[in-house]
């Protein structure tokens, strides 16, 4: 078993807690941005290295920064 990052597990639950926010569900974020609804979730759960420009398509699909994601990232 591969031991998760903690900086990918703090990233994703900015992701997910900003997702909540704005009221969508995986799979509406998924069709949104353009990625697998599977890899949203690995996101959310610190599972996934996203790309940069993957992270661009989520925070433009939830109407925010990438700085809103990654605030404290590295504390």
């Amino acid at each position: 078993m591969v031991k998760k990052s903690k900086h990918l597990i703090e990233l994703g639950n900015q992701i997910r807690e900003e997702r909540k926010k704005k009221g969508l569900s995986q799979e509406q974020l998924a069709f949104d941005a353009d990625v697998d609804r599977s890899y949203i979730g690995g996101i959310e759960r610190g599972e996934r290295n996203v790309s940069f420009l993957t992270l661009v398509k989520i925070a433009e699909c939830l109407g925010c920064d990438i700085s809103k994601f990654t605030k404290g990232i590295p504390k």
